[in-house]
């Protein structure tokens, strides 16, 4: 899950829907791509009802027109691989068994994913019986990570795999820790910074390495958040010669005015969900 939290909380106006009918992307803008053996990300607010549609109709047309890409999903983590295989074997067509089989009960107790959201995604991968991919670091891993660096988590040979061995850039590291600055409402102290930019750095290089590793004639799909998804600072950046074939669609909310829209291939534009003000719970540091 990204550490990004999405602000917002405010009433859907009539200007925001007009915003949505200007700057939704039409269908045949970006969904033509979705074919051959094409690296498609697909990105999210987790908590959005009207993206996790809007992207399943997508899929479903693809596959309807005969595109089989495999499905890699953030919201298994890559321990839980095993799990959510011997699942498939036990009941296949059993999207809620694979979800008990694969996510641990303290992510679908009401503190993790919304699986009604992810269920769809998943029952289309088995109905076409395509691969079904976890892609994610586990949090306790990545709080490892956080607290200190890529060796408590992977081997030398793995960190160097992954691409992580090579300091990120000086512009994808910046443009990371503003995300994580901005995500955390302006709540962590700068020293913290760098660190869980790391952690994003491992996130996505991880997801990146399940993209090359399952890319084929067939194609592939990453479903994760915009964070992951955008090119300047997520997976793609991780990708390598895989990057040629990416197609990465954000999709955001009509009031997002932050998230750099240059970062994506398309951008499809949707109504805020209501939420409550994540904010509300941090302190800012200026107010320390």
């Amino acid at each position: 899950m990204e550490f990004r939290i999405k602000r917002s909380g405010r009433i859907v106006t009539v200007l925001a829907t007009l915003l949505v009918a200007c700057t939704t992307i039409p269908p045949g803008a970006w969904e033509h791509r979705l074919r051959g053996d094409a690296v498609v990300l697909l990105g999210e607010v987790h908590d959005n009802a009207r993206q996790h549609e809007s992207r399943l109709a997508a899929l479903q047309r693809a596959f309807a027109a005969g595109w089989r890409p495999a499905i890699v999903m953030e919201q298994f983590d890559l321990a839980h691989q095993a799990d959510l295989d011997r699942a498939r074997l036990e009941r296949p067509g059993d999207a809620t068994h694979l979800i008990d089989a694969a996510a641990p009960s303290q992510m679908r107790a009401g503190t993790g994913w919304d699986w009604r959201f992810y269920r769809p995604f998943i029952e289309l991968a088995l109905r076409y019986d395509v691969p079904l991919l976890a892609a994610n670091l586990s949090n306790a891993d990545t709080a490892r990570i956080v607290r200190g660096g890529y060796g408590e988590v992977f081997d030398e040979a793995r960190i160097a795999a992954l691409g992580l061995s090579v300091p990120a850039p000086p512009d994808m590291e910046s443009a990371q820790e503003r995300e994580i600055d901005n995500g955390h409402c302006h709540a962590l102290a700068p020293s913290q910074w760098p660190r869980m930019a790391r952690a994003q750095f491992a996130r996505d290089a991880v997801m990146a390495d399940v993209l090359r590793r399952s890319a084929r004639d067939g194609g592939v799909v990453l479903l994760a958040g915009n964070g992951h998804v955008r090119r300047d600072i997520g997976v793609p950046r991780w990708l390598g010669a895989v990057r040629d074939r990416v197609v990465a669609v954000g999709y955001l909310e009509a009031d997002d005015a932050t998230t750099p829209v240059a970062a994506f291939d398309a951008v499809v534009r949707t109504a805020a969900a209501e939420r409550a003000d994540p904010c509300a719970g941090f302190e800012p540091r200026q107010r320390r």
